[in-house]
């Protein structure tokens, strides 16, 4: 097939030009050029910063294609005007959005039939990314643009671009440091390794029973935060120091009675923090932490809330399974690690963890 990837520089959509690539679709990636990738050279380039309406028009007149993947919208306008320009000139249409639409619960695994977080609870993110699918339904139901739409979750794997998930506890277990997990550790979470996700992409491709529909996206593994230590540190052979936080201590945390800060941290506050409304307060409370052990909207979800999700709506419409277990992510990415010398070049700003961990001590 004649696809497009818009994007397709950095971690999901780079996985997905290289999928494609190797199982004979011709590809064309669309982004702006400010990203160094090697891509195979049978991948064309068009540079164009999408967010300039005009100049996206004009790249894309005169094109056709028979799927585009939007690995970049964020916006509203985004899939508004790609619709425009699409209409009639691709065989399909697939979109890139993510879990954190859905709303807080403890049925779980979340299906696509969940309701969703649209209140004054979710972030702009969230929000966009519910309004950007709510055009793509609409689209597809008023004059059937062959739109589908993916929600991504928690992503793991080579190149991520959010380092402070995988990457920093490979570097926090290989310097010897201890490792915080919170409450009891048996709040229990998933993600989806990203040639996994490229491969469900693929396989989507103008799939007519994929239109008009929203497919939850991750890997089928699942592990509790004690669990998300242990399977790191055996793939590292190195016994982890578990530190656990109190309970008290992350309700503390989640509500923003307790500020972590740090030099890094700090300087992404905003002058005006003391006016921030409590809720604002208390997400970026929530946020910082995930630099510790990573955690799915937590703006949404409760520190010690259990949230997996359901791919089974995938599995039955396209054949999909995740091929990766969540142990062979985690050795997947640490191989990677090796091979880039991430092992001895990479690091972390610790503070925020040692201001936590002087807390915990004075309260032994």
């Amino acid at each position: 097939m004649k696809v497009l990837v818009m994007g397709g520089s950095q971690f999901n959509g780079y996985h997905l030009v290289r999928e494609l690539v190797r199982t004979g679709h011709a590809v064309t990636v669309l982004n702006r050029g400010k990203t160094a990738s090697q891509f195979p050279r049978s991948v064309k380039r068009l540079i164009c910063d999408r967010t300039d309406h005009e100049a996206l028009r004009e790249t894309l007149s005169g094109h056709e294609w028979d799927c585009v993947h939007d690995m970049c919208a964020y916006h509203p306008s985004d899939v508004e005007l790609m619709t425009d320009l699409l209409d009639g000139r691709t065989g399909h249409y697939v979109f890139a959005s993510s879990t954190v639409i859905y709303a807080p619960t403890h049925d779980l695994p979340i299906t696509e039939e969940h309701p969703l977080a649209t209140g004054p609870e979710q972030n702009e993110y969230g929000l966009n990314k519910w309004l950007c699918e709510k055009h793509l339904f609409e689209a597809h139901r008023d004059r059937g643009f062959p739109a589908s739409v993916v929600a991504f979750s928690m992503v793991f794997g080579p190149r991520n671009i959010l380092p402070d998930r995988e990457q920093r506890m490979f570097i926090r277990l290989l310097k010897g440091r201890p490792v915080m997990i919170p409450g009891d550790g048996t709040t229990v979470g998933q993600v989806g390794h990203v040639e996994d996700e490229a491969r469900a992409l693929r396989m989507m491709m103008q799939n007519s029973r994929t239109f008009g529909r929203r497919y939850n996206l991750t890997g089928h593994d699942c592990y509790t935060d004690e669990g998300y230590v242990d399977t790191f540190s055996s793939v590292l052979g190195a016994a982890p120091r578990k530190i656990f936080i109190p309970h008290a201590v992350m309700n503390d945390i989640w509500e923003g009675r307790t500020e972590l800060t740090g030099p890094q941290l700090q300087a992404r506050v905003d002058i005006r923090s003391a006016e921030r409304s409590v809720s604002e307060k208390r997400a970026m409370a929530r946020f910082r932490f995930n630099m510790i052990l990573q955690r799915i909207a937590p703006h949404l979800h409760d520190w010690n809330r259990s949230v997996f999700f359901s791919t089974r709506r995938l599995s039955d419409d396209i054949g999909w399974e995740s091929e990766y277990s969540f142990r062979g992510a985690v050795q997947q990415t640490w191989e990677w690690m090796l091979a880039e010398g991430l092992d001895k070049t990479l690091d972390f700003d610790f503070e925020m963890e040692d201001e936590l961990l002087a807390r915990i001590e004075e309260l032994a």
